[in-house]
């Protein structure tokens, strides 16, 4: 990395921009940033995630999701640059391949929630597919790495699969079609 941020702020937003990697300059309500920021908003929900006690494979998991959204936060601040490779998503297949071997199968939707753990994997899975789709709304306006995509997609998937594995003990919270309907 050629800079390193010394002073935190610059004063150089103030007038509504920011800068890209590139050293383009670009309004802060752009559709970049808020892929950007979901990005980052998505990467603080496994950071938060992470401070619950997690199984150990769990754990490696995520803390290397959160290098991978890095990688993604980086490519999206570079235009035109390409950082998530098709090796990230086949790794992202094979883990939730592996977390969801070890699961019964599902029959019915199950609700978000359970333990606090597997409510926190809910609650970045659902933020991944708000960043998946501005996502793919900025693919409609500018080039975005399919792989980008393909990864954000995997990655609401293995949230998904992580929050069961996590809720293996207290169980899945079956959805009861109309279950309020006649009261």
């Amino acid at each position: 990395m050629g800079h390193r941020l010394t002073k935190i702020y610059t004063r150089t937003g103030d007038n509504g921009s920011t800068g890209l990697g590139d050293g383009t300059r670009i309004d802060k309500d752009s559709l970049r940033i808020e892929v950007i920021g979901e990005v980052d908003e998505l990467n603080s929900c496994i950071g938060l995630l992470l401070a619950e006690n997690l199984a150990s494979e769990v754990r490696v998991c995520l803390i290397d999701i959160q290098h991978d959204l890095f990688d993604l936060g980086g490519e999206l601040c570079m235009p035109g640059q390409v950082d998530i490779t098709q090796r990230q998503v086949e790794r992202l297949e094979k883990t939730l391949d592996s977390f969801n071997a070890g699961l019964p199968p599902l029959k019915e939707f199950i609700l978000p929630g359970g333990s606090r753990a597997a409510s926190l994997a809910h609650l970045a899975r659902t933020v991944c597919r708000r960043a998946e789709r501005s996502l793919v709304k900025l693919s409609k306006l500018e080039k975005v790495s399919e792989l980008s995509r393909n990864y954000v997609n995997r990655l609401s998937d293995l949230l998904f699969v992580i929050g069961r594995v996590l809720n293996r003990e207290s169980g899945d919270i079956l959805w009861q079609p109309g279950k309020n309907r006649d009261l």
